[in-house]
């Protein structure tokens, strides 16, 4: 059993196991943190390695469900709400991490994964500011915790407020971390806020470079911030749709194809979680991360549902 267990191709026969018996990325999720925190997962490394590249890759076929024009449409009318959005969350996280008195290095992570991307730009900005590996750990511990509270919540919140698809799109693309589990609300929620809450978080996460920039400069150190290249491959699986449409059908079963790999995604990410991760996180780092985001979360939704801010696929 120990042997099973330690071996990471025994993970990804169950991940994509899983992601043929259902398609809800929250169970994949759940099931994987379950096992997790309770059987362990001695190939950590290499399933959170394998969840990292089949997340880009599920990204890349979703792509292939649009049409370049929405997504340049979408992309443009958002880029506005997404840099006003991410400054402010920068500057509310900076204010609670020093009210808190968070270690200056992980306030900066902690709000940087709220503002942009989670655990994509949390690996971005550490090396950028010469980030330590506990601050980085705890920083995904807690991105973690809070993106699997908002995958099972959010999609209820939603219908309880009465959103429409393009507001939980919008809504879910400005307030939750990790594009997996926008993708999975979205996908939960139905066809449309899929759509739109794929391509405004994709192009929040266009911010992942300048803010790492950003971030260096303030630490005085030298940006090592790498473009995200499963982005360009997300554009040009939608190109290549609008260039060749009569052959819709193929891209229609990648775009569902990408929608179950989500699933297996969930749980390799899921199965990263640790005990050692939850104590690491500790109080004041995770009570300044649940503040940020419920400020952000209901911030965004007051402003969504009142028509203040407003996008449409």
């Amino acid at each position: 059993m120990e042997r099973v267990i330690r071996n990471p191709i025994s993970w990804l026969v169950v991940a994509f196991a899983l992601s043929t018996l259902t398609s809800s990325p929250a169970t994949g999720l759940c099931t994987g943190a379950l096992l997790g925190l309770t059987v362990g997962n001695p190939a950590r490394s290499s399933t959170s390695k394998a969840g990292k590249y089949l997340l880009q890759g599920s990204v890349v076929l979703l792509g292939f469900g649009l049409q370049i024009g929405v997504v340049l449409k979408v992309g443009s009318e958002s880029l506005g709400i997404t840099a006003i959005s991410i400054g402010l969350t920068l500057g509310i996280g900076w204010l609670l991490g020093r009210a808190l008195k968070v270690d200056r290095e992980l306030s900066t992570l902690l709000s940087g994964g709220t503002a942009i991307c989670g655990g994509s730009a949390i690996a971005a900005i550490a090396p950028a500011i010469g980030a330590s590996g506990a601050n980085t750990a705890v920083a995904m511990a807690v991105g973690f915790l809070l993106n699997g509270v908002a995958l099972v919540l959010f999609p209820p919140i939603g219908h309880a407020f009465g959103l429409t698809q393009d507001q939980f799109g919008l809504w879910a693309a400005l307030a939750i971390h990790d594009t997996s589990s926008v993708v999975g609300a979205g996908a939960a929620y139905g066809t449309v806020a899929l759509a739109l809450a794929t391509t405004v978080k994709l192009t929040r996460a266009l911010w992942i470079v300048p803010v790492s920039f950003v971030a260096a400069r303030l630490h005085k150190k030298d940006s090592s911030a790498k473009i995200q290249w499963f982005l360009v491959g997300f554009m040009a699986a939608a190109l290549i749709r609008s260039l060749i449409p009569q052959a819709d059908p193929a891209w229609t079963g990648l775009a569902s194809l990408g929608k179950r790999l989500m699933t297996a995604t969930l749980f390799l990410v899921g199965a990263g979680l640790t005990v050692e991760d939850l104590r690491k996180a500790g109080g004041r780092p995770l009570l300044c991360a649940i503040l940020l985001w419920i400020t952000v979360t209901t911030v965004s939704l007051i402003l969504i549902k009142g028509n203040f801010i407003a996008l449409a696929v």
